[in-house]
């Protein structure tokens, strides 16, 4: 592993410092220790240095810039929410490199590559710390591996796993060298465990997204939740005889909480896969789109509240649950507030997940797709009221011109619609607020103070569009590159590694192969063999240049989403396939061939009228909105004397005892401060690039700072990490 030292060129002055730092450890020092804060994923701080009457003159205080992308690389996006322990600010890049900054100055103390110099990257939140005694790590996952490093020195830890790292894809259902399993969201310490989630593929034959506890001394697999009841499980009965072998999903992406004091872990998991057609699924599929409460020394369920049934719609539980205290008559009770993509609140007793607010199951519509049986209800809480639009009609179409709105008419009237709930349709559906709407990972802040909930909601209504498609009939349709791709994760992965990173000297690396061979000299020796390899002749003929646009990396022509879609379908079989080379694609399945995608004007501009982003503030003891205000602008989309457009934006909200709320995460590159009790604006700052991440607040030599991620620009493509302070 590529390990980096800063500019001092020694690690012995920093662990001097780290130990300094510790000797004058008080509460200040670790107010952001964890992602969101804390345990509890509040996004709280205990900070009041920089308050309402100050804030107005906060100011830049350092810039750190990792500069780790390559060459010709394109610019990334950050979602990182750093920690600070000690003076000490642990973050990763835009390109997924882990970095210990000095959290008073932004200068870096050490780095480390999980990737050895190889492209990597992907979206991570933040990173998990543990300590007991001077033994201090930092736990990190970089593709499928975790990681525990020192957390002074950011050496591996060579007792962990196998010299340092763990294999995450060890302990699911497939072939571990034939899955992939990457956690973008990091994981909750408790006592000597690290419970973790992950990201898995959202298609047919995606793995399940079961939970793990690994030990942080060795890496041993401790427990595992299955997500996806095994049979004698409870919530089996909720699924096909067989599902828990051909299911996947059900996964913790967004990270979980922790009550420490109970002995609790709790998750927002996400939907079962395929993500918008459960035919193979029929049932109310337990735990999908569940809060689930789990006793976090053995994993043994606790209870659930499932906050979607039979998920057609990609309603994931998109944020860590906030663990909150709230008063009702007079009394105080713990809770859970979870966030939703559908904009509904739900808000649960933290013992027994019951709801502290009246919830009702209404029907909803049924689904008129062949096999298909969507479930007959679904829960709508009556309080607090949804904090994004849940329905819409002609006249919440835009009209830029007469020509973009009349289209937009024809469409909407093209369109199944009966409300939020209606399924997926062949003709194409409405979905609104769509799999970007409601609130994403940034999820909530919560102050204790006033038992305030503030969230960054999104209107951004999307169309699902269900075609009936044949994975064999279509997988030789693809792009040459992803041929290539499907024959060399087919027969060649095995020994080179689904990375193509193989294991010298026995199984030479392919990354880069283009500048070690010829790609007449690559077929020469596929075709004749060498060393261990056979020759794969028959293989060769007819896919050479399938073959030489995979492995020499051509991507003339991008794939489109269903050609993407299939092929991912065709390497999840694979993994689960007892006969790889039989591995059945003959099988019609459904796809969305619109998933994901806005649903604009002709000429590109949202469908529905602004505004398509704003802030709100909760009263959990009531549940009744204190406020909520439009956040961001599109200037170009602003009409003349009208409001600001609003913002989509990902991004969450944090919220201090200076009475503040701080965010990011909207289009225009802004960063606000607004008051906590009126969301008055108070602050703002325009950024080089969008800060499409949770900010961070804490205290260092003397001062309070305030973090954030930002995305790259044509500068610096890798993006940076900006604090501010007062003069």
């Amino acid at each position: 592993m590529n390990f980096l030292l800063g500019k001092y060129g020694s690690v012995v002055f920093y662990i001097v410092l780290f130990a300094a730092a510790g000797c004058r450890s008080d509460q200040k020092t670790r107010t952001w220790s964890m992602y969101k804060a804390d345990a509890a994923s509040t996004s709280y701080s205990p900070l009041e240095e920089i308050n309402k009457s100050n804030v107005k003159n906060l100011q830049p205080a350092w810039t750190f810039y990792p500069n780790d992308a390559r060459s010709k690389e394109r610019i990334s996006n950050s979602e990182c929410n750093p920690i600070i322990i000690d003076g000490v600010m642990y973050a990763t890049s835009a390109r997924h490199r882990l970095y210990a900054i000095n959290a008073s100055t932004g200068e870096k103390m050490w780095s480390f590559d999980p990737f050895d110099g190889g492209e990597g990257g992907g979206v991570y939140r933040s990173v998990a710390y543990w300590e007991n005694g001077d033994d201090k790590r930092i736990l990190y996952t970089a593709g499928d591996n975790l990681f525990a490093q020192n957390a002074l020195t950011g050496e591996l830890i060579k007792t962990f796993g196998t010299g340092g790292k763990v294999s995450m894809n060890v302990g699911l259902r497939g072939d571990p060298t034939k899955i992939s399993v990457i956690p973008t969201s990091p994981g909750v310490v408790f006592e000597n465990l690290l419970i973790l989630g992950a990201e898995v593929s959202e298609l047919y034959g995606a793995e399940p997204g079961y939970i793990r506890a690994y030990n942080i001394l060795t890496g041993k697999l401790e427990w595992t939740f299955h997500t996806i009841p095994h049979p004698g499980e409870p919530g089996y009965e909720t699924w096909p005889e067989d599902a828990w072998k051909y299911v996947g999903g059900v996964n913790d992406w967004a990270g979980m909480s922790l009550d420490e004091k109970r002995g609790m872990v709790f998750l927002a998991l996400g939907s079962p896969s395929y993500d918008f057609y459960g035919g193979d699924r029929i049932g109310q599929n337990l735990y999908g789109n569940s809060v689930v409460a789990l006793d976090a020394r053995t994993g043994t369920y606790k209870w659930h509240f499932q906050t979607v049934h039979h998920d057609l719609w990609d309603y994931d539980l998109p944020a860590p649950p906030n663990l909150v205290t709230v008063e009702q008559e007079g009394k105080k009770i713990d809770a859970v507030a979870q966030t939703t993509k559908t904009g509904f609140l739900f808000v649960l007793n933290r013992d027994t997940g019951i709801p502290l607010f009246p919830i009702e199951e209404r029907k909803v519509p049924p689904s008129y797709v062949p096999g298909e049986q969507a479930w007959p209800t679904q829960p709508f809480p009556l309080k607090p009221a949804p904090y994004s639009r849940q329905h819409m009609t002609e006249n919440d179409l835009t009209s830029y011109t007469t020509v973009a709105h009349d289209s937009l008419v024809k469409k909407f009237r093209s369109l199944r619609y009966e409300g939020l709930f209606t399924p997926p349709d062949l003709r194409g559906t409405l979905m609104i607020p769509g799999t970007r709407g409601g609130s994403n990972w940034g999820g909530g802040a919560f102050d204790p103070a006033s038992g305030t909930f503030y969230v960054k909601s999104t209107d951004s209504p999307e169309i699902d569009h269900l075609q009936k498609v044949s994975p064999e009939k279509n997988i030789s349709a693809q792009s040459p590159f992803n041929q290539g791709k499907a024959i060399y994760m087919k027969h060649c992965a095995g020994c080179h590694g689904r990375d193509r990173r193989g294991n010298e000297p026995d199984y030479p690396s392919l990354q880069n192969i283009k500048d070690k061979l010829t790609k007449e000299a690559t077929l020469s020796k596929i075709k004749q063999g060498s060393g261990r390899m056979p020759a794969f002749e028959n293989l060769i003929n007819g896919n050479e240049e399938s073959i030489i646009a995979y492995l020499f990396d051509i991507t003339s022509q991008r794939p489109s989403r269903k050609e993407a879609d299939l092929f991912e379908v065709h390497t999840n079989r694979l993994a689960v396939s007892d006969n790889p080379e039989k591995a059945a694609d003959t099988t019609s399945v459904y796809l969305n061939v619109t998933a994901f995608s806005h649903f604009n004007d002709v000429e590109g501009r949202p469908a529905i009228k602004p505004p398509w982003g704003a802030l709100n503030a909760i009263d959990l003891n009531t549940g009744e909105y204190r406020w909520k205000v439009v956040i961001g602008n599109h200037p170009e989309l602003q009409e003349k004397g009208a409001p600001e457009t609003g913002s989509e934006g990902y991004g969450g909200p944090i919220v201090t005892a200076g009475g503040l709320v701080f965010i990011g995460g909207t289009h225009d590159k802004k960063f606000r401060a607004y008051d906590k009790d009126s969301g008055e604006l108070l602050w703002e700052t325009t950024l080089p690039a969008v800060a499409n991440a949770t900010p961070s607040t804490y205290f260092s030599d003397g001062k309070q700072y305030v973090a954030i991620s930002v995305a790259g620009d044509k500068e610096n493509p890798a993006g940076s990490i900006m604090a501010f302070a007062l003069p």
